[in-house]
């Protein structure tokens, strides 16, 4: 079928063809999808199928899709499972069925109930989710579009119902509902434009191009011709196409992947803690039936009944002095079901709730939140938050990340000759930095035409100066003719696409990167612009250097050699009007030099001058080069070319590779570029809080190394006096090797030499040691990087490189950001934070602990991959160290208090077995227990986890070495959480101590009435709910209404549950029925013991924390007095302060150097 003369098409006419060889396994593997040798037979607009053909199609996959989790049948029985894998919540499951049998020492209705709500309110919260997605399918599943039924008629139809063989036609602005060959669009050679942001986050357009002959000719099906799932037909009218794979066998869904599981190390310990309380559960439950097994045994001996109230000699097998052990059995079970109240039931779903609200406030941060591009953060996860706080390592790409990936042209190299007057801010930084004055524009101003800077008008992408070849003053340079030659270059060798503003008339461009961009601006700009391009051809008005007016020319395109990260060059093979084929390549200087000819060599020396200044002023270089072909020339490689497209084999890409390289070799030099990527704003102070906070700071980058080092400077990563250790592979003996071109020997030496440079490198650290003032920089380059990386080095690396506060690392791939991310990750056993910008940061920010992704110029593909995303670099400074370092403290505090909260509960109900010889009857009434941790306790705890502030965020930025306590683990240590356990211990060991000797002999009221197990289990009820919450109260540093209102309500609600609970008739609410009301309330003694016992209870803790916060007090803490003190404004004092909290940080000594010097 042809692809050419588009309008005269008739689509009655478009027979059954079928496309690709049948493979011959089966077709209906659908997992074999995408693997070698893997293909299909696909029937195209066949509406009357044989039962054979019929067969294939119903092979395939239909084209409705589903991203839910669950379905209507799997939903309860799958999310039932995903709770109960979690151990405490298999735990109370357990206990819930035993509470069925006579073992249970309460009801089974308390025992279900509370287990009910945590289970239902999570499994509630998973159906709410699955529900989106599930309206989402529904809306992708019921999109429409053409589809071809009989004699060019098309009717739309619901995505659904799509086949493979299907003709669609998909109109402008559209996506495409499935993967589809391109036959046709609305221009005549064929070819659309296409949008893939839903697919890869890029936001440039690709050109995708049709045009199927069928004859003598054979040409190879490649993406070329592939339109996928999900993206966007962009400035084409329509296409036609023919679909070869649907649904779940669509490119898009088959590489989606679940993003990998991440869980902060806060919520690892926890699960610990948790197992650790389910040891002491078992000890305290074996040690009481051992107990009770002893005492049971005793009660009956030679017929003497000891404990007659009992009846020993009418027992059950429960309690048969007789059969003590089995009796020991039988209550060891009833003992874990009792003590199950050590175990937090509602941990888990509070932490899930509050850190949801967490990342609401994360989200609504006015702080970050870029207006310029209308982008605020977005935790894309909330299991994190905490994570936020405890970062050690932050590992940045440069470009995008700390730059804004807004390509400037500023300088060139032509002929030898350099041009452009811009002052980088590179330079103006490495001015300032050695104390001299920097001259403006490079003394623009004695050309006379400062005023016409001035006033001249912004161009994006265009900050280029330099009246010698402006304003098309180059036609008078002495090397004129390679002017234009650069220039033309610049002009056609690219992919961009123009696109006419209808309002200005003005031509925009469509680049698959800035730099492309800014190459295609600056030769509009400089007389030769690009305007218009088809699938075969481009076209340009340039300026004539005779006439000196603008003319057309049309360059026929004849091959693209791409861009690619291994090849770092591109180039097109273009025929211009007069007849001469010309291949124009341009690409980075460490592979182009040696592409050179002999006689294309005329200005190497000072090009290689020019490029070396530029990347010291911080610029990305491009060299650019080109080649005069002969007719027979091109034949053979143009053959030899299509040859290797057209191969189906695993070695087509190779054989590319291979010809392609052939023909780009003796090139003729024209020149250099070189392009301005600008700082973001606030990325210098942002790295220097950030360093103060001790956070180490390792920027991994694909930068020549001259050009990351002099960033490095710009964006204070490197500061002065800091030692650079550099490691590379450019000395003189590598070189020559690199000449002769044995592999075998490059490879030895380059890793001896690595592994000579690190152990030197660690030589000096060594040396240094005592030198508390030095402070040192590492710098490796990617050559040296891959070596350093093996097994048997990469520890000696890691060592020498968290020695030293700041890391660079220089042309890195983006396979070596992730392996480098997973080596600190592993090797440092801390928290790493990954942020970039791109697609090549996908693999780093996966790897990491946690993943920043930026939403810039480069898509949207890191962000999709990331955790959290923010718009600007300068963000990260409020991200970590304030909302890290609150939700840190929050949840640390939280789980801390969880524990104390549910032991000061659990162990009262041990003591009170204790007291009653291990009977197995609870101290409390069941639905005391039931509501205990689910209404009782838990209000004012999670108002702690989303309110609570140790210090305000002005305080976290200007004393930013409090981020170290989260660093150091120190509010989450085994020393903190058993503290709070031991607190909980002694709390419950009070309570029921007083409780008990209070009630034990006297008269509870004026009738003389003594306290039976309701009232005493009423009254200790009380105590731990009234000691539980204003335990709270003292430990919280920030008051709101909202707390006051849950700390004094949990309260209030305990009292209005005992008159409404008391108040049911006497078989709902037992032996508590009018407890309250008729007992204690009545009673002064009931008021006056809560109030003793309360006060009894937390005036250790209060003491305490008055001791440690007087004379030991913690980094947070040392702020808190300077506020109370009133002394924040006093910069001697804050001084001070911050030579303290340094003194009291354990981190390394460079980074504490680091810290000081930024103070």
């Amino acid at each position: 079928m042809g692809g050419g003369k588009n309008r005269k098409l008739h689509l009655s006419k478009i027979y059954s063809f079928t496309c690709f060889k049948a493979s011959s396994g089966d077709d209906g593997d659908h997992s074999q999808i995408g693997s070698r040798g893997y293909s299909r037979v696909v029937l195209c607009n066949e509406q009357n199928s044989t039962n054979d053909e019929e067969a294939v199609i119903k092979n395939f996959a239909d084209n409705s899709v589903r991203s839910t989790k669950y379905t209507v049948a799997t939903f309860l029985p799958k999310s039932l499972f995903e709770q109960f894998r979690r151990v405490a919540n298999f735990y109370f499951l357990v206990t819930g069925v035993l509470a069925f049998s006579k073992l249970a020492p309460y009801k089974v209705g308390t025992a279900i109930f509370p287990l009910a709500v945590v289970i239902g309110a999570t499994i509630v919260k998973e159906g709410i989710e699955d529900w989106r997605r599930k309206k989402q399918d529904i809306e992708v599943n019921n999109r429409r579009v053409k589809v071809h039924k009989v004699d060019g008629i098309f009717e739309y139809t619901a995505w659904k119902n799509l086949r493979v063989g299907n003709i669609v036609k998909v109109e402008k602005d559209e996506f495409f509902p499935a993967d589809i060959v391109l036959l046709s669009s609305s221009y005549e050679d064929a070819v659309c434009y296409v949008e893939t942001m839903n697919l890869d986050g890029e936001t440039n357009l690709k050109l995708k191009q049709g045009s199927m002959e069928f004859g003598v000719q054979k040409y190879a099906l490649s993406p070329q011709q592939l339109l996928l799932r999900g993206s966007k037909l962009r400035n084409t009218e329509y296409i036609f196409g023919a679909i070869i794979f649907t649904g779940h066998d669509t490119k898009v869904i088959q590489n989606s992947t679940d993003p990998p599981s991440k869980r902060s190390r806060v919520e690892k310990k926890m699960d610990k803690v948790i197992y650790f309380l389910f040891c002491i559960l078992f000890l305290m439950a074996s040690v009481g039936s051992i107990f009770f097994g002893f005492i049971t045994k005793d009660d009956l001996q030679k017929g003497v009944v000891k404990r007659w109230y009992l009846r020993p000699d009418n027992s059950t097998k429960f309690f048969d002095p007789e059969r003590p052990a089995a009796a020991a059995a039988c209550h060891c079970l009833t003992a874990l079901m009792l003590y199950g109240f050590f175990i937090p039931i509602s941990l888990y779903v509070s932490i899930e709730i509050v850190k949801v609200l967490q990342s609401i406030f994360i989200n609504q941060d006015i702080h970050m939140y870029y207006k310029e591009a209308d982008k605020p953060a977005h935790a894309r996860t909330s299991n994190l938050n905490e994570e936020l706080g405890q970062v050690d390592t932050i590992l940045s790409d440069k470009t995008g990340t700390l730059t804004c990936n807004s390509m400037e042209f500023i300088k060139c190299s032509i002929a030898g000759v350099a041009y452009g007057r811009g002052v980088t801010e590179v330079e103006k930084t490495m001015s300032r930095r050695k104390g001299s004055t920097l001259v403006r524009e490079r003394d623009v101003s004695d050309n006379g035409i400062s005023d016409s800077l001035d006033n001249k008008e912004v161009i994006n992408g265009f900050n280029f100066t330099d009246e010698r070849i402006m304003n098309g003053h180059w036609v008078n340079e002495p090397r004129a003719d390679i002017i234009q030659k650069f220039f033309r270059l610049l002009a056609v060798c690219h992919t961009a696409l123009p696109e006419v503003d209808k309002e200005t008339g003005n031509v925009l461009y469509e680049a698959e990167s800035p730099d492309e961009a800014a190459f295609v601006i600056a030769a509009r700009e400089l007389g030769f612009e690009f305007y218009k391009r088809a699938q075969t051809s481009l076209s340009t008005y340039e300026l004539d250097p005779v006439s000196g007016k603008k003319i057309e020319r049309v360059y026929k395109i004849l091959n693209v050699l791409e861009f690619n990260s291994s090849r770092k060059r591109m180039s097109v093979i273009v025929k211009d009007d007069e007849g001469k084929i010309l291949l124009l390549c341009k690409g980075a200087d460490s592979v182009m030099f040696e592409r050179l000819a002999k006689n294309g060599r005329e200005f190497e020396e000072e090009t290689m001058e020019h490029v070396h200044e530029y990347a010291d002023a911080g610029l990305r270089t491009l060299i650019l080069a080109y080649r005069e072909l002969e007719a027979e020339e091109y034949m053979e490689f143009h053959n030899k070319f299509s040859e290797a497209k057209n191969l189906v084999s695993a070695d087509r890409e190779t054989l590319i590779e291979e010809v392609s390289d052939n023909m780009e070799k003796n090139l003729i030099l024209l020149g250099a570029t070189a392009v301005e990527d600008k700082l973001q704003n606030g990325v210098p102070d942002c790295i220097d809080k950030l360093a103060q906070a001790g956070i180490k700071i390792w920027v991994l980058t694909g930068d020549k190394m001259e050009t990351a080092i002099n960033i490095g400077f710009a964006c204070s990563l490197l500061r002065q006096g800091m030692k650079q250790i550099i490691i590379h592979l450019d000395s003189p003996e590598i070189q020559a090797l690199e000449k002769d071109g044995d592999k075998r020997a490059i490879t030895k030496a380059s890793r001896q030499s690595v592994l000579f440079q690190i152990r030197e490198g660690a030589a000096q650290l060594t040396a240094h040691k005592g030198n508390s003032q030095q402070a040192f920089a590492l710098v490796i380059d990617g050559k040296s990087l891959a070596y350093a990386l093996e097994d048997d080095m990469k520890n000696m690396f890691l060592e020498l490189a968290i020695r030293c506060a700041s890391v660079i690392c220089c042309r890195s791939s983006p396979k070596q950001k992730a392996l480098v991310t997973r080596l600190v990750k592993s090797g440092t056993g801390k928290t790493t934070l990954a942020i970039g910008d791109g697609a090549n940061d996908v693999g780093m920010l996966q790897e990491a602990d946690i993943g920043v992704g930026i939403s810039g110029v480069e898509g949207m593909q890191a962000v999709m991959s990331s955790d959290i995303a923010i718009a600007q670099f300068r963000y990260l400074e409020r991200l970590l160290l304030v909302h890290g370092h609150w939700c840190y403290r929050r949840i640390s505090t939280m789980i801390c208090y969880f524990f104390y909260k549910n032991i000061t509960f659990g162990f009262t109900l041990f003591l009170y077995e204790v007291y009653a010889s291990f009977s197995g009857e609870p101290a409390y009434n069941d639905w005391f227990l039931a509501l205990y941790n689910v209404f009782f306790s838990s209000l004012p705890v999670i108002a702690l986890g989303v309110f609570d502030q140790d210090v305000s965020a002005r305080y976290c930025l200007k004393f930013p070495l409090l981020y170290q306590e989260g660093v150091q683990n120190v509010l989450f240590s085994w020393r903190r959480v058993l503290s709070w356990m031991l607190n909980g211990f002694f709390s419950a060991l009070l309570i029921f101590f007083f409780c008990t000797k209070a009630m034990e002999v006297q008269a509870f009221d004026s009738e003389g009435r003594t306290a039976g197990r309701d009232i005493l289990g009423t009254t200790m009820c009380s105590c731990v709910v009234w000691v539980v919450n204003l335990q709270m109260a003292v430990a919280i540093s920030y008051f709101t209404l909202i707390q006051h209102f849950f700390i004094w309500g949990s309260i209030f609600f305990w009292y209005i549950f005992l008159l409404i609970y008391g108040a049911l008739p006497q078989k709902f609410s037992e032996n508590a029925y009018k407890v309250f009301v008729e007992t204690l309330a009545p009673s002064p003694s009931y008021w006056i013991l809560t109030f003793f016992v309360v006060i009894t209870t937390l005036m250790p803790y209060f003491s305490y924390k008055a001791i440690q916060m007087r004379f030991f007090p913690m980094h947070h803490e040392i702020v808190q007095w300077i506020r109370y003190d009133g002394k924040t404004e006093d910069p001697e004092y804050c001084d001070m302060v911050q030579t303290r909290l340094l003194q009291q940080t354990s981190f390394d000594s460079t980074a504490r150097l680091v810290a000081k010097a930024n103070q």
